[in-house]
């Protein structure tokens, strides 16, 4: 009883959108303002902010605070558009003001006036001022687009001055509000101000309506809208995946229709929020659905044809930034256009709930190494045999060009042959990329686990499947070239209205359910995304260790088991969060998994190499740790059971869990007391004096993103485990050994008649391999 009654009080705050038929009456519903309030004193100049959502944003894109020269010089420079302000510039001289039938040598030049010159240079092909001015004012469409282009970069500089004046704002909220000195503002992580905040909220209440602030109210301010939309696209809400005709399954999604998205839902006219922290009322109401659909399709059409009206401007536009941007990087690294980065369909896909921008940068990076070695593993032969002919026939040619250039300069002055040696080299460049390392060995099932380590979300079906070319196209989708990103944002000015037009409207409804339905109001935050609230009981999938915690009915819960890895990822980030009871009794089932698969795994000393280097590795002092122990559960997960000598079999969960349960064992400190009527399994996943010892080595924040890798791991493996369950009820009483796999059982075996590693069997053939090739040269 007590239990509940304190989950009652921890809830007494949320209240669901229900469906209501009748409207408020007119009047007595008034707007609440959220206001920042701070008594006076040396904070007295943050009287009465009325958005707080924009104001809590900008403090961890504020972090790490750059000099206060370089963010000036960065908000001038950057957000006021001089690239924007040299890209028309430029590009007008270049239509008006440039002679090209001078530069090209098809007129001749006149030099009677200075006989002895003979040569053309560049200031010949450039005409006069007013030759110039004559040119442009002849041009009336030329003129048009100026006018425009000169509105655009006038909104621009008018909002880099309004984030120029709001981060100098925020700069003097750190000094004066939060305490941290000037010369210290670039050594501050984004937990050590949140916990300053908090301190801050207690002191003297930055929100008016709540006395106590916690670490979700901050990150629900942040990403109210994020939040959203990574909901959205969870549930395969969004317009974004299509199947075409010969392209089979295709993803699109960039950076223009995100836009256009994000005003079409959340900022413009027509979007379901009428500010920055509640919905409209209307779809609040079950009985205006159809109405407010309705006009979210008529105002996506609108949209989809305004786009489709700029789409000539637009559309040139992105093709000059695309030339200025990657015309050199190309010239100077051709094979800069193959590497991959993360779409952006994937950084929606891929991220947490309640995960900052930072956060989610991060962890990515960590996991594009990775991926890229995944990526790699496949190879085509015969692709491989025509890289390698068309190498050596482009790279002879080139050899043969370079040779009579240094023999005699004069060669140069052929016509093109500038131009031949350059596409000649990049020819060599690309053909080069698509020849594998002869000498690579590559396991994909183990390189897309160490994918997963880092990236936490991969769909069920890879499971097994690494090798094939299905899986491979897929993962091209979330980890593509940067050429087909440069594609896809050329492309998008044509794409983006035709989403809008055609396919957004038949989705209306759905997306106005959904905002109904997955909506709840937070007392002093406004309205959220429930899926934010990382309530388990609510939205938790029964096959990610929540059966038994979740109420969900199946269109309810979150795809991927993302409530389940966001909540242990929230809580890894934010070690001194309490969760509510629901959350916490999740978090203490987990852990009693772990406990439980962790004694039947050997020690984590048999998962790791012995000698003082391992040592070493699993020393506090050590800043290679966390990616240490990430290393050895991923090696040690392909050992699924062991020599009976060393220790009995153990399963992929075990192996994983005894490294969770070795770090969740305070190295070389003490355990923390435990605080009056406070449970184990209440407590956070780091204990309080490893947490001050980490702080001080600087290790906290590598030892949560290799914790939350193991258990993202972990919760992979358990659900894989139970999808293979047989369906039909065990008997009372019956011991439940370790799962494990058709492929890893068949793997146990092999490893249990392997005695010493294997190695005796090796030396073995290998003689016998020496014995036959002796006997087959006498």
């Amino acid at each position: 009883m007590a239990e509940h009654g304190e989950e009652h009080r921890d809830y007494r705050e949320y209240r669901r959108l229900e469906d209501c038929e009748e409207d408020s009456p007119p009047g007595e519903e008034e707007e609440e303002q959220l206001l920042l309030h701070v008594t006076e004193g040396p904070t007295d100049s943050w009287h009465h902010i009325k958005d707080l959502d924009s104001f809590f944003t900008k403090l961890p894109a504020h972090l790490p605070v750059p000099p206060e020269e370089w963010l000036r010089l960065r908000a001038a420079l950057g957000r006021a558009g001089a690239g924007f302000l040299f890209v028309v510039t430029f590009s007008t001289f270049l239509l008006c003001c440039v002679d090209y039938d001078v530069l090209f040598a098809t007129r001749p030049l006149n030099h009677s006036h200075v006989p002895e010159r003979a040569k053309v240079t560049l200031p010949d092909a450039v005409l006069p001022a007013p030759q110039c001015a004559r040119r442009l004012r002849g041009s009336g469409w030329l003129l048009f687009l100026l006018v425009l282009a000169g509105a655009v970069w006038l909104c621009r500089l008018v909002t880099a001055l309004r984030r120029l004046v709001g981060y100098w704002e925020i700069r003097s909220f750190y000094i004066r509000a939060l305490g941290i000195p000037a010369e210290e503002l670039c050594n501050h992580s984004w937990q050590s101000v949140q916990a300053r905040l908090l301190a801050l909220q207690r002191r003297q209440p930055l929100c008016v309506p709540r006395r106590e602030l916690t670490e979700l109210d901050i990150h629900h301010r942040i990403l109210r809208f994020r939040n959203y939309t990574v909901a959205m696209v969870n549930k395969s809400l969004l317009p974004v995946r299509f199947r075409l005709p010969l392209l089979g399954p295709v993803v699109f999604l960039t950076r223009g229709l995100q836009f256009n998205l994000e005003l079409l839902l959340f900022r413009g006219p027509a979007a379901l929020f009428q500010n920055t922290w509640s919905l409209r009322p209307q779809v609040k109401r079950a009985g205006a659905r159809r109405a407010l659909a309705r006009g979210l399709a008529r105002a996506a059409v609108l949209l989809g044809v305004a786009n489709l009206a700029l789409c000539p401007c637009v559309l040139g536009w992105r093709l000059l930034l695309a030339f200025f941007s990657y015309a050199e990087g190309l010239k100077r690294a051709p094979g800069s256009l193959g590497a991959r980065r993360w779409s952006l369909y994937a950084r929606h896909y891929l991220r947490h709930f309640n995960e900052l921008g930072h956060e989610l940068r991060a962890r990515l990076g960590r996991g594009h190494a990775p991926a890229t070695r995944y990526m790699d593993s496949f190879s085509s032969p015969l692709l491989a045999v025509l890289a390698r002919h068309v190498g050596f026939f482009a790279g002879s040619v080139l050899a043969v060009l370079i040779v009579l250039t240094v023999y005699d300069e004069d060669v140069l002055t052929v016509q093109h042959i500038l131009t031949a040696i350059t596409l000649l080299g990049l020819v060599v460049t690309v053909a080069r990329s698509f020849i594998p390392d002869e000498h690579a060995v590559w396991c994909p099932e183990q390189l897309l686990q160490r994918v997963l380590a880092h990236v936490h979300y991969l769909p069920e079906h890879w499971q097994g499947r690494a090798g094939r070319a299905e899986t491979r196209a897929e993962m091209a989708q979330l980890f593509q070239y940067k050429a087909v990103f440069i594609l896809e944002e050329l492309l998008s000015p044509l794409v983006t209205p035709l989403i809008l037009i055609f396919a957004f409207p038949p989705r209306a409804l759905d997306i106005v359910d959904f905002f109904r339905n997955f909506t709840v109001e937070v007392a002093g935050v406004g309205d959220i995304c429930s899926f934010a609230q990382l309530d388990v009981r609510h939205h938790g999938n029964p096959q990610w260790l929540s059966e038994g915690h979740t109420e969900a009915p199946p269109e309810r819960q979150a795809e991927h088991g993302k409530t389940e890895l966001s909540l242990m990822r929230f809580a890894l980030s934010n070690p001194r969060w309490r969760p509510p009871p629901p959350a916490r009794r999740f978090l203490g089932h987990l852990q009693a998994q772990v406990t439980r698969d962790a004694a039947a795994a050997p020690a984590p000393r048999h998962l790791l190499p012995e000698g003082p280097l391992p040592a070493s590795l699993l020393s506090e002092e050590s800043a290679l740790a966390p990616e240490a122990l990430v290393s050895s559960v991923l090696a040690a997960s392909g050992l699924v059971a062991r020599d009976p000598r060393f220790g009995p079999p153990c399963s992929t969960a075990s192996a994983t869990a005894s490294l969770l349960a070795s770090l969740r064992t305070p190295l070389g400190t003490c355990a923390a007391p435990e605080s009056p009527g406070e449970h184990p399994e209440d407590r956070p996943a780091l204990s309080e004096s490893r947490l001050r010892s980490l702080s001080r080595s600087a290790l906290l924040a590598e030892v949560a993103s290799a914790e939350m890798s193991l258990h993202a791991i972990y919760l992979h493996q358990l659900h894989q485990q139970q999808q293979q369950q047989p369906q039909g009820p065990q008997p009372a009483g019956a011991p439940k050994h370790p799962l494990v796999t058709t492929g890893s059982a068949a793997r146990a075996s092999q490893l249990r008649e392997m005695p010493l590693g294997g190695w005796a069997e090796e030396d073995e053939e290998e003689e016998e391999e020496e014995e036959e090739e002796a006997e087959t040269m006498t």
